[in-house]
């Protein structure tokens, strides 16, 4: 009896000892994770902090050996020259100290509201169309096999082995005789064709896992083949044209090259054009205003991903794990 009592009691105490040290290893285990998922963000955050500082600091606060992380005086004179409220020669007067003469972009071309206002407007006009397009061509090759069709997705594959800048001259001779240079037109057709095979290919994978079923449940029903799809098929890739659809966006948003050699009067210009003009070639990059321009082109990519953040993150998981 004694003896089956310390057994006993040794046993249980081997029990305590066992969930004490899975309960540490837990606790060690999360803290780990905790370390690492913060690094993580500190070195993906890091660059848009520094960023920002640059925007709100005064030019004798930009570069200081050692540098400083933290914020000792604010100012908004790079923010007043960007939003158009002041000019870049009085701010270069009251930062610099001396009459630094015109910059890179000129008297009037720090304003970078208007093209903010261009670039939205090519980001959302040309996303509507990919979205639009790359729906339908998408659908057709998950639900059809058309004679050739791995050649045809191989093809619209391949338009995105060539990097933009081997097909901007051509583009460039081409849009001369069609008068589509120095057009929103034309930039937008431009984004389209860059942005339209990677929608395509990214909204097939999506249609392939919706069951046919569906489609055929539908038609059964009543409905049409396109009524099927209307009704009932994209509800279910929504996530996925979602993702789509902020991925062309952001691409668009960021594009550079076509939007340079595509454009010449500055009325065209887009941020990152707009952007590029701030390093003068006759002083100092300009990075004052370069920072404020840059942290306000972040805000409007931001509230977007903001919006559509739950959708886009069932988009871009949506099939990658299959029962």
């Amino acid at each position: 009896m004694a003896a089956t009592q310390i057994y006993g009691r040794t046993s249980q105490e081997e029990r305590n000892q066992i969930l004490r040290r899975q309960r540490r290893n837990r606790i060690v285990g999360k803290l780990v994770l905790t370390v690492v998922a913060a690094c993580i963000v500190f070195v993906f955050f890091f660059p848009i902090y520094y960023w920002a500082r640059l925007s709100i600091v005064p030019y004798k606060d930009t570069f200081v050996i050692p540098p400083r992380l933290d914020i000792i005086t604010t100012t908004d004179a790079w923010w007043s020259v960007v939003m158009g409220d002041r000019t870049y020669r009085d701010v270069i007067l009251e930062q610099a100290g001396a009459n630094a003469g015109v910059g890179g972009a000129g008297t009037s071309g720090y304003d970078i509201r208007p093209r903010i206002v261009n670039s939205l407007f090519l980001g959302i006009s040309s996303t509507a169309v990919v979205i639009m397009v790359a729906t339908f061509t998408a659908y057709a090759l998950s639900r059809f096999e058309p004679r050739g069709k791995q050649s045809l997705v191989f093809f619209i594959l391949s338009t995105r082995f060539m990097p933009p800048v081997a097909v901007v001259l051509p583009l460039y001779l081409i849009y001369g005789q069609l008068g589509l240079r120095d057009t929103r037109e034309g930039l937008i057709l431009a984004h389209v064709v860059i942005n339209l095979p990677l929608a395509i290919l990214l909204l097939k994978s999506f249609f392939d896992d919706v069951p046919r079923d569906l489609d055929e449940a539908a038609m059964v029903d009543g409905c049409t083949r396109f009524g099927a799809f209307a009704r009932v098929v994209v509800r279910y890739v929504a996530p996925g044209v979602a993702a789509a659809a902020v991925l062309s966006f952001i691409f668009s948003w960021n594009e550079f090259i076509f939007a340079l050699y595509l454009t010449r009067i500055p009325e065209m210009r887009t941020v990152p054009v707009t952007m590029m003009t701030y390093d003068a070639s006759s002083g100092p990059t300009e990075w004052g205003f370069m920072a404020a321009a840059g942290t306000a082109a972040m805000v409007p990519v931001f509230f977007l991903i903001l919006f559509v953040q739950r959708y886009l993150i069932r988009g871009l998981t949506m099939g990658a794990v299959r029962g």
